[in-house]
């Protein structure tokens, strides 16, 4: 890895990148009450001399030099996360350093992303001549797709042509990412009771219908992100054992490839079906950057891999050209006793600005 030119050096970033995790770990920040972090993310830049914006709890700031003829680079992540896994053995709040891991709910996700992107914006802050702005976002409601967080403060953001998304994914590039598509449906059969005969019982049909789309292949497959995947995650009818319900009601979890919008996908699933279907939300489409991309081909010149990522994130709502990329494991996410390695951040820190040298 080349050497870090900056006003700060590799170890002054790596320090200021762990001490503002171990803050930002101590504060609960769950998806909707993430005003505490919010604050200590405000007092993090006004710390070192960057003022920031404020939009409900999402801060942002631009660079030192922003030029408004230039279009932007985003770089964004979240702060809020989810509520602590119940097998924790370790207290979520309490940040704890061994063994090279700092551990404590949100380090992985997306806790290092957050404090190694604001390393590299304090790298590139006072930086001239740059053919880019660069603004940061840091942004709530992430975990439980908002309209508070990203999607609520783009449209102030200025011009930005490429949003670096920070989630776990290794320091490699996310050039992909599935769509979310939750879609609840319902079969409707006669009521009657259990001892009498009928031909139109709604759980029988809906059984039928099930199967007949779980096991349906979508004709267009993605090169990067492969067949869109429908899952069966929830299904309930009748309340006694006697009656046979009127309805049989079920939810279907549909992770769309960039082959198809999410409007699309449901579309061709409801040719499929015979249950009444209803979509809860059409807004977590799929995403790609081109190879060929100038972050891309930056990425790959330092030896980082590309593939495309089956999770979702805020990279669904952002409406222009993206990419997922940040230090972690996407596998720790969620999980009991949550992680991160110091040194994944510290690569993390070198990679975003080795990568960012060759585009800004």
């Amino acid at each position: 890895m080349q050497e870090l030119k900056s006003v700060y050096n590799k170890e002054e970033l790596l320090n200021n990148a762990i001490g503002l995790l171990k803050n930002l770990i101590e504060i609960p920040s769950f998806s909707k009450d993430e005003f505490n972090t919010s604050v200590e993310i405000e007092n993090f830049f006004e710390k070192h001399q960057i003022p920031t914006k404020r939009f409900k709890n999402n801060i942002w700031a631009v660079n030192k030099h922003f030029d408004v003829f230039k279009p932007s680079v985003l770089l964004n992540t979240h702060h809020d996360t989810v509520k602590p896994n119940k097998a924790y053995t370790l207290d979520p709040f309490v940040p704890v350093e061994k063994d090279g891991k700092l551990f404590g709910l949100g380090s992985n996700d997306a806790g290092a992303s957050l404090v190694s992107m604001a390393q590299v914006f304090l790298h590139f802050y006072d930086k001239e001549d740059l053919k880019y702005n660069l603004v940061i976002a840091l942004t709530a409601e992430e975990e439980i797709s908002g309209f508070d967080g990203i999607e609520a403060l783009f449209p102030q953001l200025p011009n930005v042509e490429l949003a670096i998304v920070g989630e776990p994914t290794q320091m490699n590039l996310a050039i992909a990412e599935k769509g979310l598509l939750v879609i609840d449906g319902e079969m409707k059969g006669t009521p009657s009771h259990a001892a009498h005969p009928n031909d139109d019982n709604s759980i029988v049909k809906c059984m039928q219908d099930l199967q007949n789309i779980l096991a349906f292949k979508f004709p267009k497959v993605s090169e990067y992100l492969g067949e869109v995947k429908v899952t069966l995650s929830g299904i309930h009818a009748g309340v006694q054992h006697n009656v046979v319900p009127e309805s049989c009601n079920f939810t279907l979890d549909v992770r769309v490839t960039d082959e198809y919008s999410n409007q699309e996908a449901f579309d061709i699933i409801q040719s499929q079906m015979e249950s009444t279907l209803t979509a809860r939300s059409f807004r977590l489409n799929s995403s790609k950057i081109e190879m060929d991309h100038p972050f891309v081909k930056a990425g790959i010149e330092i030896g980082r891999t590309t593939y495309g990522s089956p999770t979702s994130s805020d990279q669904a709502i952002i409406p222009c050209t993206s990419v997922k990329m940040g230090p972690g494991d996407s596998r720790r996410s969620h999980t009991a006793d949550e992680f991160i390695y110091i040194r994944e951040i510290e690569e993390g820190i070198e990679i975003y600005i080795s990568i960012l040298e060759k585009v800004l």
